[in-house]
């Protein structure tokens, strides 16, 4: 095996575990760090000296040993503190436009998504546009483009729209709870979106859609604080509330990654279409 050879396999495999959603590597040997904390601690007592008398005492207690090096280490902020998601919050605040947002996503550090992310995905079709979507997170094909909803469910919720004469050049502007890809395209988990809501809801806030379109559980669950998934909440008008008191209808449907996956839902997804497009009509001729 020649020395390039052997270098694009690593590189392969190491692509491998990023995608895979490791990021540590530890030993091939399993490691007993609690013999460890309690030899260290021995250690650190003086030994008795062999000419004092031994004086009974009472058994002391033990502790149990620390799962903790001993070697102390500098203050961290975990990355699922409370205090990350203060920060994303006063982050997003400090926001008054939307490339001010989408600049203050891009520096925000809180998110351990970014980490093996390629691209910060912010958002994609038309500012002024009356409908707003929001997704769940970018996938593969996102990451590597920097927009939301390029891939094949991408593709997907084009058609589905363009099918009641929506398109996202001119109809719809579109983005995501996460602007970061989850290792592996898997689900976002709640430390995720306790950190990253507050740049979603800044972003409703900015865009002021006269309509508000949920793909998929995840936007639902977070933007309406609901317990019940999308399938029942699919194709029902919500009213989402900015922090001015204006209100704006807000409907969940399908994510177009589901419908692929159960191509059956698709029937109730186009009675959800033609309610949206219904009700855009009534909203811009009111």
């Amino acid at each position: 095996m020649s020395q390039s050879t052997a270098r694009t396999d690593i590189e392969a495999l190491l692509r491998w575990y990023i995608e895979a959603g490791v990021d540590e590597a530890i030993g091939e040997a399993p490691l007993d760090r609690y013999a460890a904390s309690a030899a260290a601690v021995a250690a650190r007592v003086p030994s008795a000296s062999p000419a004092a008398p031994a004086l009974p005492a009472a058994p002391a207690r033990e502790k149990p040993p620390s799962r903790e090096a001993p070697v102390a280490a500098p203050a961290r902020v975990p990355l699922e503190s409370p205090q990350l998601v203060e920060d994303a919050r006063t982050a997003a605040a400090r926001a008054q436009t939307l490339p001010e947002l989408e600049a203050a996503i891009r520096a925000f550090e809180g998110c351990s998504l970014k980490r093996l992310a390629k691209n910060t995905v912010f958002a994609d079709g038309a500012p002024d546009a009356p409908v707003m979507i929001v997704g769940e997170a970018p996938g593969e094909d996102e990451d590597r483009q920097g927009k939301p909803f390029v891939g094949v469910s991408g593709q997907l919720l084009d058609r589905m729209f363009a099918a009641i004469g929506w398109t996202r050049a001119r109809d719809f502007y579109i983005t995501n709870i996460i602007n970061w890809r989850p290792p592996g395209n898997r689900t976002p988990n709640l430390s995720d979106v306790a950190i990253c809501v507050a740049f979603a809801r800044r972003h409703i806030e900015l865009k002021r859609p006269r309509l508000l379109v949920l793909a998929g559980n995840v936007p639902t669950k977070s933007l309406l604080e609901a317990e019940t998934g999308i399938t029942r909440l699919r194709g029902r008008w919500f009213e989402y509330t900015l922090a001015d008191g204006t209100t704006i209808p807000a409907m969940p449907i399908f994510h177009p990654a589901y419908l692929l996956r159960a191509p059956a839902l698709k029937r109730q997804t186009w009675g959800d279409l033609l309610n949206l497009r219904e009700r855009l009509d009534q909203i811009l001729t009111s």
